[in-house]
């Protein structure tokens, strides 16, 4: 097994260790499970880059690595909603956006087509992190500013999200009919 798919799985492992750490009350557990999150959302971007820098990329890999952003996202917002951090539906439309994009590319790759990703799914992850990582810390900056900047960035991520589902299926509408 290569580097790249090894950093994949560390980022499937870490997803139950960021939950745990963030749903159970401990002295500074909110930063223990920003520090996993931070660690397994930058193994999504180095196990990629290696794949394809060292032309190591392999059917587990296109496999997994999409899965695994996809756990590391939907279990954050599943926790955050437990959590009462976040409002249902913002889980509900990421996780949804997330599910209408993969049955796209089932398709699309039944047919033989692989479809990349986008400059706005790139930006949409990188979004989801971000609010993701602000909504865990809120409570941390809070005495600095009373504005709720994380919910802020997770309705940016929102947004950012509906839009780039759209793009995607907007750009292989004709493929569809």
């Amino acid at each position: 097994m290569n580097l790249p798919n090894k950093l994949t799985i560390l980022r499937i492992i870490l997803i139950p260790v960021f939950v745990v750490l963030l749903l159970i009350n401990i002295p500074y557990g909110d930063y223990f499970a920003a520090a996993i999150f931070i660690v397994a959302a930058l193994t999504d971007s180095l196990d990629g880059y290696l794949a394809r820098r060292w032309k190591q990329v392999t059917r587990l890999g296109i496999l997994l690595d999409p899965l695994a952003d996809k756990l590391l996202i939907t279990a954050a917002l599943i926790s955050l909603v437990q959590l009462g951090r976040i409002p249902g539906w913002i889980a509900i439309v990421i996780v949804g956006r997330e599910f209408a994009v993969s049955g796209l590319r089932a398709i699309k790759a039944g047919d033989g087509i692989v479809i990349p990703a986008s400059i706005l799914g790139k930006l949409k992850t990188l979004t989801q992190v971000i609010a993701v990582l602000l909504v865990i810390l809120e409570k941390t900056y809070r005495s600095i500013t009373t504005l709720p900047v994380g919910h802020w960035a997770m309705y940016i991520a929102v947004v950012i999200t509906i839009i780039s589902g759209v793009e995607y299926f907007y750009r292989f509408r004709k493929e569809l009919e």
